[in-house]
């Protein structure tokens, strides 16, 4: 079974359509105790920084997703579940203190002649890290779709699976272990993102 977290994120639903056109066996979860019997996670995200992490912690599912990750079971964040992995966000002032998985801030496209903030459509990822399982049979400069203004800062680049240019390279997804994440919209990217997807689900029937 994959959880899939509910903290009333805005794509949940296209989320789980998703996980279950590549034959997960997905469960929606609002509480800790939900996490125990997954053998993988999913949490997903749309909206603010400090929103996503807030209702975590309401909810308890905070604390509940790091142990998750420290138990060694597949973790997938997607767009601001992926943001939330790291330390800390410059979005509209944030506050909250995020997951700390990763060490790094999140920050926002600088303004540049010719850029659209927020990126909103297509554009291509650039592997970074070959062997990376959950980009297996995902070609290099493969499109993804993507909606964001703010984006992670990886301390460490060794994390870094994939690059995006929008202006300037950016670090568009990340890999540790059992962690991966990705700033696009895998159930929003068609082929590629379904790829992505049944690569994740395998990787958590073999963990």
């Amino acid at each position: 079974m994959i959880a899939l977290i509910d903290y009333d994120s805005g794509n949940l639903r296209s989320a789980q359509k998703a996980l279950l056109k590549v034959g997960a066996d997905v469960r929606v979860v609002r509480r800790p105790e939900e996490l125990k019997d997954a053998r993988a996670v999913v949490l997903p995200g749309v909206g603010a920084f400090d929103d996503c992490v807030n209702a975590l912690r309401k909810q308890e599912l905070l604390e509940a997703s790091r142990e998750f990750m420290n138990s060694g079971r597949p973790f997938l964040g997607i767009c601001v579940g992926y943001q939330a992995m790291f330390e800390k966000s410059e979005e509209f002032n944030s506050c909250a203190a995020g997951l700390g998985i990763f060490k790094g801030r999140v920050v926002r496209f600088a303004e540049e002649p010719g850029l659209k903030i927020p990126q909103i459509g297509w554009n291509q990822i650039e592997l970074a890290q070959p062997g990376c399982p959950l980009f297996r049979g995902i070609p290099s400069g493969s499109y993804v779709y993507f909606v964001h203004s703010f984006f992670p800062q990886p301390v460490d680049p060794a994390i870094v699976a994939t690059r995006t240019t929008y202006g300037r390279p950016f670090a568009s997804a990340v890999w540790r272990e059992n962690i991966y994440a990705t700033q696009f919209h895998p159930e929003k990217s068609q082929r590629v993102g379904l790829q992505l997807l049944k690569n994740f689900v395998e990787i958590a029937a073999s963990a």
